[in-house]
This record gives C-alpha cells, sequence and structure tokens, in this order.
C-alpha cells in the first residue's frame, strides 16, 4: 500500500534540474511533474520499471516509423514524445524517493541509446522501403553517428574538466576546499549570482573576456532553467523523431538539426581549450605559491 502524500512542490523541488534542455522544461516537465506525483502517491512503480517502459514505447514507435505512412509517422512521433516523458520519470522518480540506484542509471543510458539506434534504423529503413531513396540509408547511419558522438563528447568533456578540478585541488593542497566558477551557477531559477566570488577558480577567464554577451545570456536562460547549450542530443533526438515526422520532412529537419547540434559541439570544446589554457596559468600560480611557502 503506497502511503506517500508528495505535493506538486516537492516534486519540483527534489526533481527539477537547476538547469535542463529547453525541450524538457518546456515541453516535458510540465506533464512529466505531474504523472510523477500520481505515480510515487498511489503506485510502487520503481524508476527501473518506468525505465523499460520507456524502452517499450521506443519500440512502439520504431514499429510505428518502419510502416512509413504518414498517420503512422504521427502516431510514432507521439509514441516518442510519451517515451521521453517516462524517461525524464524515472530519473524523478528516484530523486523524489531516494531509490535511485547505480545499476539503474547505466539501464537508463543502455536503455536510451538502444531506443535511438533502433527508431533511427526503422525511421530511415522504412522510408527508404517507401520511397526507394539511398539517402535514407546516409541518413540513418548519420543519426547513429551523430547521437554516439554526442554522448560521447560529452562524457569527455565532463572527465576532462573534473581532472582540471582534481588536479588544480592537489596542487593548491586544498583538496574539497577551492570552489570553481563553473559549479557556482544557479540550481534554481532565482539563484542566479549577480557576481563571481572572489575567491572562486576562474576556468573560463579567456571565455568569459572573449564573449563577455554570454553571461547575460546565460543568466537570462537560467532563470527559466534552460542550459545555454540549446541544441543538445535530446533537441536532436526530438527533431528527428517527432519534428520530422510530424512535418513530412525527415531530411531537411534532421539535416538542420544536425548541423546545429555541431555547431554547439564545437563551441563546448572551444570552450573547453580556453578552459585548458586557465588551467595551465592556474597550475603556474600554484606552483609559485608552493615553492614561495
Amino acid at each position: 500500500m503506497v502511503n506517500a502524500r508528495f505535493t506538486l512542490e516537492d516534486v519540483r523541488s527534489r526533481t527539477y534540474k537547476g538547469r535542463d534542455a529547453w525541450w524538457t522544461v518546456v515541453l516535458v516537465d510540465p506533464l512529466a511533474g505531474r504523472l510523477v506525483r500520481f505515480t510515487a502517491n498511489r503506485t510502487s512503480l520503481s524508476p527501473n520499471s518506468l525505465s523499460s517502459g520507456a524502452l517499450v514505447l521506443g519500440l512502439g514507435a520504431a514499429w510505428c516509423f518502419w510502416e512509413a505512412g504518414t498517420r503512422w509517422l504521427v502516431l510514432g512521433a507521439v509514441l516518442y514524445h510519451l517515451s521521453f516523458v517516462l524517461d525524464c520519470m524515472d530519473g524523478k522518480i528516484a530523486r523524489l524517493k531516494g531509490t535511485g540506484t547505480v545499476f539503474g542509471s547505466w539501464l537508463d543510458y543502455v536503455f536510451d541509446r538502444v531506443r535511438v539506434l533502433i527508431c533511427a534504423l526503422a525511421l530511415t529503413g522504412g522510408q527508404y522501403e517507401a520511397t526507394g531513396r539511398p539517402e535514407y540509408l546516409a541518413l540513418g547511419v548519420a543519426i547513429v553517428f551523430l547521437d554516439m558522438l554526442r554522448y560521447l563528447d560529452a562524457l569527455k568533456v565532463a572527465a576532462a574538466r573534473r581532472e582540471m578540478r582534481s588536479r588544480l585541488r592537489a596542487a593548491r593542497g586544498a583538496v574539497g576546499e577551492d570552489r570553481f566558477v563553473e559549479q557556482m551557477l544557479p540550481v534554481h531559477p532565482d539563484e542566479v549570482p549577480d557576481e563571481v566570488v572572489p575567491q572562486a577558480i576562474d576556468l573560463q577567464q579567456e571565455f568569459r573576456a572573449q564573449f563577455s554577451w554570454y553571461l547575460r545570456v546565460r543568466d537570462w536562460l537560467a532563470r527559466r532553467r534552460i542550459r545555454p547549450h540549446l541544441v543538445s542530443g535530446i533537441e536532436f533526438q526530438m527533431a528527428v523523431f517527432i519534428i520530422g515526422p510530424l512535418c513530412q520532412a525527415i531530411i531537411p529537419v534532421t539535416a538542420v538539426a544536425g548541423l546545429l547540434m555541431l555547431v554547439f559541439e564545437v563551441a563546448i570544446i572551444y570552450k573547453l581549450w580556453l578552459s585548458t589554457r586557465d588551467f595551465a596559468r592556474a597550475m603556474a600560480e600554484a606552483e609559485g605559491e608552493r615553492v614561495a611557502a
């Protein structure tokens, strides 16, 4: 018997990310938040069950995409969006109830990649069968490649940032004490800092100097819980599997979304490269302080 009495405010405060993809913030969270409250209060569904349900809906979307007709494409797009809603719910349930596990995180990640792979093959394969146009086969390869590239790049960029912070803390002899400017972003819309704390270590000085307007854009988006990476893997997926099928324009929509995602990925890589220059200077300063001491 489920006796929990979570409110919608509990769901928002405990499970909403401080910054998220605009598609999630605008088109998913309003529905997912209410479904999470109902699910948490009325059922005993686990996050892994929701992850599995998301995969099943994704497979249903793939079957519709393979059928290739207009009505099937629309139904496939709807099922894919519902699949993504469930996919967002599993993490929210885990955070709300404290039932998240390492295996659950792995399962969610693997199911996401499987869903994208199968839907990409079904969508482009179905269109090839229906039209005989070989460019759909190339499009399928491109979709899978771009999805893989985006998520592998995200993992490596995050690992590089963690390594820089760890090495700098060790060099300064203050492990766990130093604060980094890029980690001081708001966790709630009303917590955008007016200024940088002076003693915080800034590994984005060069980026800020070159793109001063970025801070204003970032803070405006942060107040709305939207991250400045406006075309990420999430938006790319939604363009391919929802917007393209609904508009009956799979090739042009995928091409535009893929190009925009690559532009944002290049910007992230450039920002990381500038951070490594700031990191080198900070390491030299730390070494100088150590020698002087």
